[in-house]
């Protein structure tokens, strides 16, 4: 009987150990998903700001360029 509850002990064990691992490796992996979309968030930003820039320059050359043939 010792022998038997042994082996459930046992078997009950590693299958704790075994969830526990697939858990930790999911947090990983979430952890990566995020760390990825923060930096696709921050390249994501400074490229809208680059192109907002290019916009204002072309904006303001083509107001002066109205402005002088106007004149």
């Amino acid at each position: 009987m010792k022998k038997v509850f042994a082996i459930f002990a046992i078997a009950g064990l590693m299958a704790t150990a075994s969830c526990g691992n697939k858990e930790v490796k999911e947090e990983t992996v979430e952890t990566e998903v995020v760390e990825t979309v923060e930096e696709t968030t921050e390249e994501t930003v400074e490229a809208t700001e680059e192109t907002m820039e290019q916009v204002e320059e072309t904006v303001e050359e083509t107001v002066e360029t109205a402005t002088e043939e106007v004149k």
